[in-house]
């Protein structure tokens, strides 16, 4: 069933109160090597009030105004090193459709969940302003209405982006508390120096081909079984799961592939998660993450036990080098940089670098968003019914994988994005279809 949008209303939202004359946020290294993207997911909730779209619009850009006045680096513009808080505001987008929402869902296209992030116009930039766009989509007959928040991922991870809903949510429903979220960035990252310039990763990207995004649902009892074939039920979910696709992933490359090629995988990891909140708050938001990395060369085979087993090891590592790191470190959050933490974490994720640029290399970006409440989000129509990425990849030509839970949490939604030529025989894969699911109904 084709969805068809009708944008209805496009309006700058500025914070309900001014900001500090001369705020910045000072952004990290870090911040500065990610790409300009938005890093985007639509909420879709049924309707269950009655209300007009009009008094549902009217809400949703009051309380996104209160919520920036908060959250001001949200609604400022990146100058140079550093995110300048003058209260330019967000792009706020209105739209429609005559499809039911249960319609769409029931027949879910996975390319279509890109049309609810509106087209990023002339003098727009992910990496100036605006960096935060919003899009309201209602479906017809009252059936329901879809949320899209976008956010520059040169200022926030996929944690950051949920505390914001979270946040925005809260003030639309009347319940928001007095704790504001605070930017830490630069809590773990050094700052860096005036004359820096972010390296372009445009060669990074030209190096792949054009990738296609599939959907798959891994079955809590199949899940089970993936675990024991992975040597033991104990095995985390999405390490077993990460480790089926890279295995069939990589033999749908070699399979289309005339020279065989040497593959690497990264891992994203949520740093708020190994480090006590006296340091780093839960809450806090910016690009709080590192990353693991595991190189397998041309001729090894990528049996899952053993996948599992490096997967275990090497987060290991990284997690007794944030241990490491934080010894010593007081209640003092502006010492941290000083126990050398950001350093050794650039560090560790730089010795890979040069295997990115590689022609000769397979690279394989893997994030999970699995365990967070997303599916508690309520501006007031109560949980959303289902979720997913408004943006596919940081390009459309890197290969990635994100994992994320199904509303009743039992299963495991997971968002592939490989070559457009290994994707048909990746789909086919009977190892993979063992265990997964492609793209089932979203029944509500």
């Amino acid at each position: 069933m084709e969805l068809k949008l009708e944008v209805t209303g496009r309006v700058v939202i500025k914070p309900s109160s001014a900001a500090p004359h001369d705020e910045r946020l000072q952004l990290s290294l870090f911040d500065l090597s990610c790409p300009a993207i938005y890093v985007a997911t639509t909420f879709f909730f049924k309707s269950t009030t009655g209300e007009s779209p009009e008094i549902i619009s009217r809400r949703l850009k009051t309380s996104l105004s209160e919520t920036l006045s908060r959250l001001s680096p949200l609604a400022g513009r990146i100058e140079g090193i550093s995110v300048c808080c003058k209260d330019e505001g967000v792009i706020f987008t209105k739209a429609r459709t005559d499809l039911l929402l249960s319609d769409y869902l029931r027949e879910l296209n996975t390319d279509s969940l890109a049309e609810f992030l509106p087209e990023v116009e002339q003098g727009e930039s992910a990496g100036t302003w605006p960096l935060l766009r919003v899009m309201v989509t209602f479906f017809g007959s009252r059936s329901g209405v879809a949320v899209t928040v976008g956010i520059s991922y040169q200022i926030c991870d996929a944690a950051s982006l949920l505390t914001f809903v979270r946040a925005w949510a809260a003030t639309a429903k009347g319940t928001a508390t007095s704790v504001v979220p605070q930017f830490a960035g630069t809590t773990i990252y050094p700052p860096p120096y005036s004359f820096y310039q972010s390296p372009s990763l445009d060669d990074l990207y030209k190096l792949r081909g054009k990738c296609v995004t599939k959907r798959l649902v891994f079955k809590s009892s199949k899940i089970a079984e993936l675990k024991l074939k992975a040597a033991s039920g104990s095995v985390p979910v999405k390490e077993a799961i990460m480790s089926l696709i890279w295995r069939c992933a990589k033999k749908s490359s070699r399979s289309n592939s005339v020279s065989p090629k040497s593959t690497l995988m990264t891992q994203a990891m949520d740093l708020r998660l190994r480090i006590p909140t006296n340091v780093l708050p839960e809450n806090a938001m910016g690009n709080l993450q590192s990353a693991f990395f595991l190189k397998r060369e041309v001729e090894s085979e990528l049996e899952i036990g053993e996948i599992v087993a490096e997967f275990r090891k090497t987060k290991e590592c990284v997690n007794e080098m944030i241990k490491e790191s934080l010894q010593g470190c007081t209640n003092d959050t502006t010492t941290i940089t000083t126990t050398t933490l950001g350093q050794n974490l650039l560090t560790a994720m730089g010795s890979f670098m040069s295997e990115y640029l590689r022609p000769d290399i397979d690279l394989y970006t893997m994030s999970s968003w699995c365990r967070k409440p997303f599916y508690e989000i309520d501006f007031g129509w109560g949980n959303p019914v289902w979720m997913g990425p408004a943006s596919h990849a940081i390009y459309d030509n890197i290969v990635f994988v994100v994992l994320m839970d199904s509303k009743d949490c039992e299963d495991i939604e997971a968002w592939v994005g490989i070559p457009k030529q290994d994707m048909t025989t990746f789909l086919c894969d009977e190892e993979l279809l063992a265990y997964a699911i492609i793209n089932p109904p979203v029944l509500i």
